[in-house]
């Protein structure tokens, strides 16, 4: 459990949602009926942090004071953004949108690895759930080099709801996956596209998979069946980057 950015305790956690510190998450006592942990809640949700429960063991092991009065908050290191600031920074560019979705990546190396790349490649946002999800924390944005800064993400409640928000607005969703219907080789990520990644362990969830457009695969040549997530998006990122700016499929070398 890392513990970059916490604020512990009732007072102090009021006090940073009063001062608009930018809380990524608040952790409440599970089956806590106290009315002073119930406004701390409802003030968070009301911030768009999100709240989760804890059982009292794993508060424990979240502590620096090791008095955490049942409450413990995590900041956040940057700033959130909405879908429509990801939408206008492809507009301002010119260029049609390039969007990753991390459905559920819980390893913030990983996230901050995608987030890298996608600072990288010239992505113009990243989306991620509020919950069951790693959030923009110290390690995060120590992976990813610091790209947290220059990169724009939206965090969400409803991971479906995005992607048909998005669908609406043209963005065609191509879902990372091992028995995909076509190879990243022979896809077309010229268009308005986002490629969705699914947390390490059980993939992408049923209903955002169900939403999106395609499945794509990336061939594999060993004996390993699968990459992990923030390779898988590096991947994806790289062949949109190669089909945009028309670089050739193969390369001729010097002097042949």
């Amino acid at each position: 459990m890392e513990k970059d950015g916490i604020i512990e305790g009732r007072n102090a956690v009021t006090e940073a949602l009063r001062s608009g510190v930018n809380i990524d998450k608040v952790f409440i006592a599970k089956g806590e009926t106290d009315a002073a942990l119930k406004h701390i809640a409802s003030t968070a949700r009301a911030a768009g942090a999100a709240v989760v429960e804890a059982d009292k063991r794993k508060l424990d092991s979240m502590s620096l004071t090791h008095s955490h009065q049942g409450v413990i908050a995590m900041a956040a290191f940057a700033e959130y953004v909405g879908l429509d600031d990801i939408l206008e920074i492809a507009r301002n560019k010119n260029e049609q949108p390039l969007i990753v979705l991390c459905d559920e990546i819980s390893d913030p190396h990983n996230l901050g690895a995608i987030i890298r790349t996608c600072e990288a490649t010239g992505a113009h946002g990243i989306i991620i759930p509020k919950r069951r999800s790693a959030g923009l924390s110290a390690t995060v944005v120590k992976a990813s080099s610091g790209a947290v800064f220059h990169t724009a993400i939206a965090r969400v409640s409803n991971m479906t709801s995005a992607v048909k928000e998005l669908k609406k607005a043209g963005v065609w969703f191509f879902a990372a996956s091992p028995d995909g219907e076509k190879t990243v080789w022979e896809s077309d990520f010229t268009g308005a596209t986002a490629f969705v990644i699914g947390s390490e362990g059980k993939g992408i969830s049923r209903l955002v998979s169900e939403n999106c457009d395609y499945r794509v695969s990336i061939p594999m040549y060993g004996k390993i069946s699968s990459l992990n997530a923030s390779v898988s998006a590096a991947v994806l990122l790289f062949e949109a980057v190669r089909q945009r700016k028309n670089v050739p499929d193969t390369v001729t070398p010097s002097g042949k």
